[in-house]
């Protein structure tokens, strides 16, 4: 018997990347999951992918924009009436621009809350009552390195990723003695379209090779090299298990040393 069998898992962004490797390596502990994101056509591909990989019947989807507070409400209900009430939450939907601070307009500013920061808060506020109900639940944020340090050209970013870790901590304390863990998992720059998009943004001002680019990423890795998806999605799904009920209220860093 698996540890997450009987448990429902949703997880926002779970199309591509972190997100559709954290639904894999859910179902691998027999969880349900259901994976959410604003591409119904790329949820598709991916639950198609991930039904005939193990799971025919314990994968369901969801379209919707995390910043929408009245969207997330319905499509958790939606969930709910498809694989059951949430346990889980992997709140991992984010996206990333970059510009020099005194170029940050408004609107950038306000798009990175609303998706990094302001997403997550509206994704947990739908799901932890039903948590709170049952007595037991994970809630995982999927936060970045950015969340934990400084980095130059994406101020907007880093502080609404300072935000998640700081919202985890702080929810972990409310519901310490309730059966439900907060943590997050602070991914270094990982192999996904979001670090190719960066790279591309490097090439472009830059001049320099793609090899030379994705370098210049890796850098800031000891290990000198990328990290990959399936790395942040065993980190997210041991925090999920019931034997990782003693983690609460931490923020670990997924980026060969990085970070300590």
């Amino acid at each position: 018997m698996a540890s997450l069998d009987g448990k429902h898992a949703l997880v926002t962004g779970g199309g591509r990347g972190i997100g559709a490797a954290c639904a894999k390596a859910l179902l691998a502990q027999g969880a349900r999951v259901t994976i959410a994101g604003r591409d119904r056509a790329g949820l598709e591909r991916t639950a198609e992918s991930l039904r005939a990989a193990s799971a025919p019947d314990r994968v369901a989807i969801v379209a919707v924009d995390v910043s929408d507070e009245a969207a997330v409400h319905e499509a958790f209900r939606e969930a709910a009436l498809l694989s059951g009430a949430i346990d889980i939450l992997v709140n991992n939907a984010g996206q990333a621009l970059s510009a020099p601070f005194m170029k940050t307009s408004a609107a950038h500013w306000r798009q990175m809350l609303d998706v990094n920061l302001t997403g997550a808060f509206h994704c947990t506020q739908a799901a932890l009552p039903g948590m709170l109900e049952a007595g037991w639940g994970r809630i995982v944020n999927v936060a970045s390195t950015a969340g934990m340090t400084g980095y130059r050209y994406v101020s907007a970013y880093v502080a609404a990723k300072h935000g998640v870790v700081g919202l985890t901590r702080a929810l972990a304390l409310e519901v310490a003695a309730k059966g439900v863990t907060v943590n997050a998992v602070c991914p270094g720059f990982t192999e996904t379209d979001m670090v190719q998009q960066a790279v591309a943004a490097i090439m472009q001002k830059t001049g320099r090779s793609e090899d030379e680019a994705r370098a210049e990423l890796a850098a800031g890795n000891p290990q000198r090299r990328l990290v990959q998806a399936e790395e942040v999605a065993n980190a997210v799904a041991w925090l999920c298990l019931p034997e990782s009920a003693a983690m609460n209220g931490q923020a670990i860093a997924v980026a060969g040393g990085e970070v300590m």
